[in-house]
């Protein structure tokens, strides 16, 4: 029989093991803090439920739904509401929706008509030289010109990545998007061609895959998933080290005060990167100085509700988001309550603010009272709320979401080294192959197969 150890039970973790046990693989978990879910945490608070990590997740793998099903967590699972279909962007402190249909585009006060008619040449605009050391602000503004980068991309990179467009790899960080250029010649091309791939993998592209939660938020799948396996975890558990040991790996860890240790044929880490290099940094050299470029930017979680009375505008949308160039204090909102079911009462609203980002870092300089109140002000200016909020929740995540920056192929190239070198190691989590949750879950099975084959 094999034996595997998983460091971390964040959802990358936890869906890795759901693998093995379903294959009747032995396995453990190692978990540092005291709960399960990693950046997946859910309080509820004064009527309010609040998630201050992923407040969603789309379903653009199968084994998302496999995972749910399996363990009973179907009557959980909720889809976002219809009314959440729209999205806006701030452009002139005015929110515009985004078009989702030709008509709605040729309308739309968004984009000028010049924007407009630029789009028009993007099928006849060639390939990149350099597409793996080219940004996503540089292939965008080259493909689809200035405005639809500046009000379109910009914001979005800042809604997943909490990233700077100047500095992202488009490669790396959105490698689907590059695939379009470089098999089918161009965006508009690809994904009229690239929609009859997916059908064949049975996958949904991301701006069609159903956006999906629970009813007691995110980190209750989590618990779900660790509540078929909870005699295989081991919460408040510190890996200190990983060692050869013949052709098996010695894990060395720390429980309750005592040093203690494993032998692992395999050892999948699903923990941020900069507490790997602590375990591994030892096996090679060159572990330090990739870890160490990764950066993770600082965000501010910020939830605010309010009584519904207090808000003039409809809340007919999924939220919005602040291109750079309006000079804001924070990067969008998302309007919880209108997404999904049970994140208050009906006669409240309830409302989660993203701060700071790798293009706003320098916000955190001040205090956060001051920080908050500045955001709360702007926030409130644009959706014409009158009064203060009932609520105020914030949570500081110091290192937030790896960014894959120009040259992130170096540390990919590295790391598939690093586990050639070291077979029986597997580098994972949410800086490599994708930061969103299903990213991570389709990753998981990924992680499974390296084991198996």
């Amino acid at each position: 029989m094999k034996k595997v150890v998983i460091l971390g039970a964040g959802i990358s973790g936890l869906s890795t093991a759901y693998w093995f046990k379903k294959n009747n693989i032995d396995f453990l978990i190692l978990e540092k803090e005291n709960h399960v879910g990693g950046s997946m945490q859910t309080i509820c608070k004064e009527g309010f439920q609040i998630d201050f990590g992923p407040n969603s997740g789309l379903e653009t793998s199968p084994f998302i739904r496999q995972i749910v099903d399996d363990i009973g967590f179907s009557n959980e699972m909720i889809y976002a509401n219809d009314s959440a279909n729209k999205r806006y962007i701030l452009r002139n402190n005015k929110l515009h929706a985004l078009p989702t249909s030709p008509i709605d585009f040729i309308k739309t006060k968004l984009f000028s008509t010049k924007a407009k008619l630029r789009l028009f040449a993007e099928p006849f605009i060639g390939k990149s030289n350099d597409g793996y050391y080219q940004s996503i602000a540089e292939f965008v503004k080259r493909r689809l010109g200035k405005e639809f980068l500046d009000y379109a991309i910009d914001p979005f990179v800042s809604g997943v990545f909490a990233g700077d467009p100047n500095k992202l790899s488009v490669k790396s960080a959105f490698p689907k998007l590059y695939r379009l250029e470089e098999v089918y010649g161009g965006l508009i091309k690809g994904l009229i061609k690239g929609a009859k791939e997916r059908k064949q993998r049975n996958e949904q592209s991301k701006q069609n895959a159903k956006m999906f939660s629970f009813i007691n938020g995110m980190q209750s799948f989590a618990y779900a998933i660790s509540d078929t396996m909870k005699e295989n975890i081991f919460l408040n558990t510190t890996v200190e080290k990983v060692e050869k040991f013949n052709d098996k790996w010695k894990v060395i860890y720390s429980i309750k005060n005592e040093t203690k240790e494993l032998i692992a044929d395999y050892v999948i880490s699903t923990i941020p990167i900069y507490s790997a290099e602590k375990i591994f940094g030892h096996l090679n050299k060159e572990f330090k100085s990739h870890a160490e470029e990764i950066y993770y930017p600082p965000v501010m979680v910020l939830f605010l509700g309010y009584n519904k009375n207090q808000i003039e505008r409809p809340l007919d949308g999924f939220g919005f988001l602040i291109p750079s160039l309006e000079k804001k204090n924070y990067l969008g909102a998302i309007w919880s309550s209108t997404i999904f079911q049970n994140r208050c009462d009906e006669t409240k609203s309830a409302f989660t603010l993203f701060v700071g980002g790798a293009r706003n870092y320098y916000l955190f300089n001040q205090e956060n009272d001051k920080l908050i109140e500045s955001v709360i002000k702007e926030f409130q200016k644009t959706m014409k709320i009158s009064g203060e909020p009932i609520l105020i929740e914030h949570k500081l995540w110091h290192k937030a979401i790896p960014q894959y920056n120009l040259g992130y192929i170096e540390h990919e190239n590295f790391f598939d080294k690093f586990e050639k070198e070291n077979k029986g190691i597997i580098l994972s989590g949410n800086y490599r192959g994708g930061i969103s949750v299903g990213d991570c879950i389709k990753n998981s099975e990924l992680n499974f197969k390296k084991c198996i084959n």
